[in-house]
């Protein structure tokens, strides 16, 4: 049973709609989304029984966007600080959407050319 949209994720299951590379041991890097929570004072998750986190809706998208940020914009961790902390950070919510609306439109369609490619 899947969890719905709004529910609390844990760091491993952000870890994978953020699609972070699995390393060569099979293990999600978690520790990247650890280190991101020690130089973003914006993300803040719930830390519940025996230290685990879980993340709402709203720290897995500013997660994102700072995934977007520094890995497919290429900025520097002080730049996306910057961002984040003025008024440019809304017009750049808007750029990262579109971007994550692409790569989902994109999932699917590869997804459906599958299914088709199957029916064959």
């Amino acid at each position: 049973m899947d969890k719905s949209e709004s529910a609390y994720k844990t760091i491993g299951e952000v870890a994978k709609i953020l699609k972070l590379q699995v390393n060569k041991k099979g293990i999600l890097p978690t520790h990247i989304i650890r280190f991101w929570e020690t130089q973003f004072k914006q993300i803040k998750p719930k830390i519940l029984n025996s230290n685990r986190r879980y993340y709402d809706e709203k720290t897995i998208n500013l997660l994102k966007k700072v995934k977007f940020l520094l890995k497919d914009q290429g900025m520097t961790i002080n730049g996306v600080k910057k961002m984040l902390n003025n008024e440019v950070s809304l017009k750049l919510d808007e750029i990262a959407d579109k971007s994550i609306k692409a790569e989902n439109l994109k999932n699917k369609l590869v997804k459906i050319s599958k299914i088709i490619k199957d029916l064959k």
